[in-house]
Formats: structure tokens, sequence, C-alpha cells
């Protein structure tokens, strides 16, 4: 007679324990979802770092329970801060806290499989766009953890590590030696794998104008007469990639220097109109592709004047952006760095420019652009 509670049929049946274990643990998939990691990702770090499931559903299928999970957000947060991920995972183990009572966990090292796991990849296992490196080069610490944090679309450690380099180098240097690029590195990995990476350039992006907008004081006022009026700064037409006057224009009012910020796309019929109602000592125009950079509006505005007979002023025109490579004229100026054109535009007032540029010394201002510059 066999062995079944009264009621009978399968249904019957006592749960055994590892059942209820995985009723409240994730798959692989499910938590790759949860970290914004992928799958392949979470088994390389299982295979390589030793940090793997405590629970394996039938001796195959991986189920992460909760302190499994732990130790996985513990590592991820490492990684985006820019610890190598072999020093993570370490790290990651020792902080692991003690297991509840009545947590199920193996007695010793993690048990092997019975066999192989169904929902991995044949080897060589190919790269994920989660998984993927970008070619960084020889940059500073904060980009490598940036570049990882970005690439899992991890928002809040882009976000903090973003204010964090702001806070601690500067706005002028977190730019250029940080924010830029990290840009550029995602920006060429966009260019060579078929427009991925699409997703990963527009986080970072808004993320980057998050900050520079938090980190620019209000506006300064500047004397109606006599001195030079303030700096305008604004995409040509059809133009539509702002960063970098959101940078400068942070860095100015970090000075103290009066700016009229203009943003995207200005028609030129409305940019015209603006200079000549407010004077200004400098325009800065910004394109990011040759088909925009429009030299006839540059032209004009250089042309354009105001004041009194025998004193009017002029302003000075600085073409900003890869799109004006080659091109200047008279009563224009294409700084070689950002660095450059604060320092021409602080000098406009009287003034020098706060934040030397970093040890690194990148050209990575206003004449070459972020992203697929």
């Amino acid at each position: 007679m066999r062995d079944i509670p009264e009621g009978g049929g399968p249904s019957a049946r006592p749960e055994p324990a590892s059942s209820r274990d995985t009723a409240t643990s994730l798959t692989t998939g499910a938590l790759a979802r949860r970290l914004g990691v992928s799958p392949t990702t979470l088994r390389s770090w299982d295979r390589r770092y030793g940090i793997g499931p405590a629970v394996r559903a039938d001796g195959r299928h991986r189920r992460w329970t909760a302190p499994d999970i732990a130790v996985l957000e513990t590592m991820c947060r490492l990684t985006s801060a820019g610890v190598p991920p072999a020093e993570a995972a370490r790290a990651a183990k020792r902080s692991a806290s003690p297991e509840p009572a009545g947590t199920p966990l193996p007695a010793g090292p993690a048990e092997p499989a019975d066999g192989p796991d169904p929902d991995a990849p044949p080897e060589p296992m190919p790269r994920s766009r989660a998984a993927g490196t970008l070619p960084l080069g020889d940059v500073r610490q904060e980009c490598r953890g940036l570049a990882r944090a970005a690439v899992r679309l991890d928002a809040p450690a882009v976000q903090e590590q973003l204010a964090a380099a702001v806070e601690t180098h500067g706005l002028a240097v977190a730019w250029q030696e940080v924010m830029v690029p990290t840009l550029h590195a995602v920006g060429r990995k966009w260019a060579s794998s078929g427009d991925r990476y699409v997703e990963v350039e527009h986080l970072l992006s808004w993320h980057m104008s998050t900050v520079l907008r938090r980190s620019t004081r209000p506006p300064a006022r500047h004397a109606d007469a006599p001195g030079p009026g303030p700096v305008v700064l604004a995409c040509v037409p059809g133009e539509q990639h702002t960063l970098p006057l959101e940078a400068l224009n942070a860095a100015l009012t970090e000075l103290r220097l009066p700016a009229r910020m203009f943003g995207a796309a200005v028609p030129a019929e409305a940019l015209i109109g603006a200079v000549e109602r407010l004077g200004p000592a400098a325009v800065v125009l910004w394109s990011q592709v040759r088909s925009t950079a429009s030299f006839p509006l540059a032209r004009h505005l250089v042309g354009t004047g105001w004041g009194v007979k025998g004193a009017r002023r002029r302003p000075l025109v600085v073409l900003g952006g890869p799109g004006w490579a080659g091109r200047s004229g008279q009563g224009m100026l294409r700084p070689t760095s950002f660095q450059d054109a604060l320092d021409t535009l602080a000098a406009l007032y009287g003034a020098g420019s706060r934040k030397p540029a970093g040890p690194h010394g990148r050209e990575s201002g206003l004449s070459r652009g972020p992203g697929r510059a």
C-alpha cells in the first residue's frame, strides 16, 4: 500500500524542501532584469569568481535566494564604482551577512550541477550588450566605473558617480576628463556595433545633462552700459546636441559671468534677433556635424553691430564643435579645448578661469564633440 495521505493523488504529496526554497527565489533571467545586467554576466561571475546561487532546482537550474541577491547587489555596486570585478567579488563575498536561521545553505562549497545548465549558451559565449566593454584607453578611474554603470543601465549609479566627479574635481575637469571620454567611448562603440548601445548613450547623456543643470548657478546680471554684454550660447539651426553648451554655460555661471543659453536648433532669424537685442560680448555657435555648420550665419553675426556711430561694438563669434573643422574667419575663433574656450570668454570680462586643465590634458571641449564625434 502506497504512503499517500487521505484525499489521495499526486497533488496531495508533501512539497519537498527544495521546492519551497525555490518558491521565494529568482531565476537567472529574472535576476538579470532586476539588476540590469545580462544573464551571461551572472553565469560568468558564477564560473569565474564563485558568486553563484546556493540553490539549484533539480541540480541544474540556477535559483537565486535573498542572500545570493544581496551579494550580487554588492558586486554590482562595487564594479559600478570602478572596482575590478575580481576584487569586487572578494569584497562582496566577505560582506555577505550571516544567513538567517532556517535558511538552507550548502554545508561546504557550492554543489556542482548534475548536468550542464540548459539556460547557458554554447561556448564560446557571445558577448552581450550589457557585458560589453567600451574602448576607453588611458582615462581616469572614474570613467571606467561610469562606463560600467552606463552599460548596465544603472541609472542611480550613473547619477551618483557624475555628481561625485563634479564635487571632487570641479565642473570643468569633470566634464573634460570624466564625462567626455566616457561619451566618446560609447559613441565609438555605437558606431562600430551597428547602432547597438544607443540606449546607453541616451541614458548617459540624460544624466550628464541633469548634473550639469544642477551645477548651473542662477544667471548673472550684466551692467547695461558700459561694458560687454552676456555670452550667447546657441546650437545652429538643425543641431540638437546641447551637452557641450550646457557644460560651458554651467562653467560660466560658476565664474559669475553673464550668459544666455538658447539651447538646441535655434532658427537663424531668432538668433540674429537675440544678438541684436542683447549686444553680447561673444556668441558661441555649436555644430556637431558639418551638414549643420552654417558659415553664412556665422559671418552675418560677425558683421552685426550696435552702439553709436564711431563706437560700435561687434561680438566675438566662437565656433564650437567638430562640424566647424577647417573653418574660421575674421572675427571668429575656434577654440582647441573646453578650457581654451572658457579662458577666452573669461578674458572678455577681465576674469580668469579658476579650474586649470587636468593632468590628462585631453582635447575635449569645444573643438571636439561628445558621442559620435
